[in-house]
């Protein structure tokens, strides 16, 4: 703490310094012998025109427009000027102004759309691809941006499907929709996602990965993806961070949304999908006003198929196997309203609401035959997982999000603050297994093809569910999650030099304050009649096998009904007797966090070269309690206590260097030099222990673990294209530092014990991270006739990761990858945007990479490669009204996990394709 303070003085003596030493009162426009000149950019839509470049090519003087098309130049000597704004796509525009002194003057710009050199028009998702590349253009760091239009040329119902289309960019899935995001082959820990600027806390209870499924695509303005961040971004991005740009800030009044269904081709069920979008001014424009809402409610599952794979003498065998099927309804509801009120051209604050809501409604039919290893001893399960809410298990996740921003201009100083509040939640109410056993089965392995695995069950009665399984369990938990931050700041901007946008001084200060905890239940219920309990259970059953089940030809068989087990009144002591299970309370926690970071940030622009120095510093305080559980020697439980709250914290010095050199025009060099952090898990920190005396087990947290580092080099070269393109290559390499995974001992001695298991997550060792990516885009503006209409966008990431260090025993001097680094990653796409037709047809290739480090190689787990096909169309009516139409997954790729080898399966799940169509309005 003493070196964050010390830091934090010499910021303010800095801008102090500065502050007297300018040649104005930064408090007093009317002392100011220079002006201002501040505007807005936008389109023939009238929607903002983020990143375009405004210039007064007399005083070598420029700026750029922010996300919602505003810009400001100041330090200007009263005159007159002529102001010129280009955009690729747009037509350059230019205005004569008169600048007075002590005065701001406004001056707008509506760029009109195309490309007279090859008379190519500007329309649809090429505007899209326009307003993204020019904010790429015209950063300093290395970035990646999506737009809105171009996230509707996509077939992508949420963010993560969206992201899969940026170079570096591969996804994780659950139940057919992206999950989970690895930017430059970084596990979801390393990356962060913000909305506005603001963290997102996270709705899982271990770890601090972002659920991208939860924001429906249509509900942002654009996605900013940053490979590199700045000192005045937080530093929790080893990978990189995702920024959601929500809707704000109308110029004028908008109507706009979606109507359409969804038919899965698994589920065979149609659903409907609607979005609306309300925005306008009033009080003379002082006020805006933007409504948006979203409603997706669609019909999933999957046909899933699970193994568990040992070492034999003979080879490798099967020690459990799943067969699984899945009925899903998925509910995806959002809202969000945003205000911005400008009391002059020199204040101005806004406030901003979002709500995210996703209902899933799961059951699920599993059978398991486990204890495959030991011969004639085998187990068969049957469990239906189910609830009360439509006798379906619930998983109820929400975030919240509310802030509360302000930009003022006091002379040259500009002034920037925030405060907002966010919260994410998961909640599992009465979500309930019922689970038959048949015990002392003989069962065959048929491993001719280990990736599609069978067994043969030799007891007639064992086959099928039957009056002859006897009742193993039937339980109720409750699970929920809570994440909260609040969070303030203040940013301090002041130009340094005679002509203000080339040397900025910034500097400034955040404070974040988080909460988090699990609260779980669960309870084991007998039935005090178990004879009349089984015969109304066997008389209420279903068969869920299915004659196309994706995952290959295996039989699913005879459950009870998931109406049998939602309805049942377990709180009824007449007809059960309740009892709790202490092991599921043992998972318990609840942490705080406080984060404190300062930074000062230097821009310098000298010709063509661009200089962007800065030095950030975060301490970070902890404070973590969990519980210690203890199951006696016959693995009956004997006590459960709540540990001591443990603290620790550490505090992180983070400079940076970025360098942007203008070859041409729209050719640019860009470099950087970072350091980034990505904090531990939750879970990993909190200091609870688990003691098995029965199998002579122990398992604990660390509270001592120490955030894993990165330092970072980059190097892009881009090339813009007038006629809406780009084409750009690059190298990155990443020294990281202490990363964390579960450390698996045997026969290891630990408090006064030698245990046969010991596991802990400890910081494993370092790792490099280095690779290369290739973009291209392009219309095709240069063919002839209605050929020109066609495009191309494709990109290309190489990444390669080497761990050294590592601290697994046995495993030191192995070759590893650092999980989560697919080393190839493809995306393709062959457009057509003509003016009222457009067609897309997408590729998207990852190939396989380690997920989970096991004690030895052949435990480990890998994500295997995936091969994505997807097509969408359009037509437009007029420039107000179109139908589209999209199909995803034509292909039928599968989430796939492998055990050591390729070969050996551990998962594979099926979706189908699903389609998708309706009708897009924008009044």
């Amino acid at each position: 703490m003493k070196t964050t303070k010390f830091l934090l003085t010499i910021l303010s003596i800095i801008f102090f310094h500065n502050f007297l030493h300018a040649d104005v009162d930064p408090a007093d426009d009317s002392k100011s012998n220079k002006g201002i000149i501040a505007g807005r950019i936008i389109d023939e839509q009238n929607l903002p025109l983020p990143g375009a470049t405004v210039l007064i090519k007399s005083l070598n003087e420029a700026t750029v427009s922010d996300v919602n098309g505003y810009y400001r130049l100041v330090k200007i000597e009263p005159g007159h000027y002529e102001l010129t704004v280009t955009y690729i796509g747009f037509k350059a525009q230019s205005q004569q102004v008169r600048v007075a002194a002590g005065e701001t003057t406004i001056a707008d710009f509506r760029m009109e759309a195309g490309i007279e050199l090859n008379e190519v028009v500007v329309t649809g998702g090429l505007q899209g691809q326009s307003k993204a590349l020019n904010q790429q253009k015209n950063t300093v760091n290395i970035t990646n941006i999506i737009s809105s239009d171009q996230v509707g040329r996509f077939p992508d119902a949420n963010i993560g499907d969206a992201l899969k289309r940026i170079p570096g960019i591969n996804v994780q899935y659950d139940q057919g929709e992206a999950r989970f995001g690895h930017i430059r082959g970084t596990s979801p820990e390393y990356n962060s996602v913000t909305i506005d600027g603001d963290r997102i806390p996270s709705a899982e209870a271990e770890i601090r990965a972002v659920q991208l499924d939860l924001v429906p695509a249509d509900m942002i303005q654009s996605m900013e993806v940053n490979k590199v961040v700045t000192a005045d971004m937080d530093a929790d991005a080893i990978g990189g961070s995702v920024n959601l740009v929500t809707r704000s800030n109308p110029y004028r009044q908008r109507l706009s949304g979606t109507v359409g269904t969804t038919y899965n081709l698994l589920s065979e069920k149609p659903t409907e999908n609607i979005s609306l979008l309300y925005a306008d001014r009033f009080l003379n424009n002082k006020l805006g006003m933007t409504l948006a809402g979203s409603y997706q409610n669609h019909q999933l599952g999957s046909d899933n198929i699970e193994a568990e794979w040992d070492e034999a003498d003979n080879g490798m065998i099967m020690k459990e196997f799943q067969v699984r099927t899945y009925h899903v309804q998925r509910l995806r509801q959002s809202y969000s309203a945003a205000f911005d009120y400008a009391f002059n051209p020199s204040h101005k604050i806004d406030a901003k609401v979002m709500y995210n809501h996703r209902n899933d409604w799961e059951n699920r039919y599993r059978v398991v035959y486990a204890d495959l290893d030991e011969p004639g001893e085998s187990t068969i399960e049957r469990q239906l997982k189910a609830g009360k809410d439509k006798d379906a298990r619930l998983e109820d996740q929400r975030t919240f999000h509310v802030s509360l921003k302000g930009e003022h201009q006091l002379g040259m100083l500009g002034i920037k603050w925030k405060g907002a509040y966010a919260k994410a939640s998961e909640e599992r109410p009465n979500e309930r297994y019922l689970q038959y056993v048949y015990e002392d089965v003989t069962i065959n392995q048929d491993l001719s093809d280990t990736e599609k695995p069978h067994l043969i069950v030799t007891e007639p009665d064992a086959v099928d569910f039957n009056g002859n399984w006897e009742l193993d369990e039937l339980t109720e938990q409750y699970q929920y999650t809570e994440d909260i931050d609040k969070v303030v700041g203040v940013d301090f901007k002041l130009p340094l030099s005679p002509q203000g946008a080339n040397s900025i001084l910034r500097v400034g200060a955040k404070y974040k304050s988080k909460s988090k905890n699990r609260e779980n239940d669960f309870y084991e219920y007998s039935p005090e009649d178990e004879t009349a309990f089984n015969s109304d259970a066997f008389s209420q059953t279903k068969v869920q096998t299915k004659d196309n089940f994706l995952a290959g030809d295996y039989v699913a068989g005879t459950f009870v009904k998931k109406e049998f087990l939602g309805n049942l009144d377990l709180e009824n002591v007449a007809n059960f007797e309740k009892e709790q299970d202490p092991e599921e309370l043992a998972g318990n926690f609840d942490a705080k966090e406080d984060v404190l970071a300062g930074y000062i940030r230097f821009d310098q622009k000298i010709g063509k070269l661009d200089v962007l120095a800065g030095l950030r510093i975060e301490d970070t305080k902890l404070e973590y309690s969990g519980y210690e559980i203890v199951l006696d020697e016959d693995g009956d439980f004997e006590s459960l206590n709540k540990t001591q709250t443990q603290e620790s914290g550490y505090t992180n010095v983070l400079p940076s260097l970025l360098l942007k050199y203008a070859l041409s025009n729209n050719t640019q060099l860009k470099a950087g030099w970072t350091n980034t952090i990505a904090r531990p898990r939750y879970y990993d920190l909190v200091p609870h222990v688990e003691t098995n005396r029965e199998d002579n087990e122990l398992t604990i947290g660390n509270p001592g673990l120490e955030p894993t580092t990165s330092m970072n080099f980059d190097l892009m070269l881009e090339h813009y294209f007038k006629s809406v393109g780009l084409i750009s290559g690059g190298v990155f390499y990443k020294d990281i530092n202490d990363f964390i995974v579960e450390e698996v001992k045997d026969d290891y001695s630990f408090m006064n014990n030698t245990w046969d298991e010991f596991s802990q997550p400890i910081n494993a060792g370092n790792a490099t991270l280095y690779g290369f990516e290739v973009a291209f885009q392009r219309q095709l503006d240069f063919l002839p006739g209605f050929l020109r209409q066609f495009g191309i966008y494709a990109n290309y990431t190489y990444t390669k990761s080497e761990v050294s260090d590592f601290k697994i025993e046995d495993r030191e001097n192995e070759e590893l990858s650092l999980p989560g680094t697919p080393e190839n990653n493809f995306n393709a796409s062959l457009y057509y945007e003509g003016k009222k037709l457009s067609a897309r047809l997408s590729f998207n290739y990852a190939s396989d990479f380690i997920d989970e480090v096991g004690g030895e190689a052949f435990e480990d787990r890998y994500y295997d490669k995936v091969t994505y096909m997807d097509f969408n169309t359009s037509y437009a009516f007029s420039n107000k009204l179109r139908v589209f139409a999209e199909v995803n997954n034509l292909l039928n790729t599968p989430l796939r996990y492998y055990q050591g080898e390729s070969k050996y399966t551990m998962q594979a799940e099926y979706y189908n394709a699903k389609i998708n169509f309706g009708l897009k309005f924008d009044l």
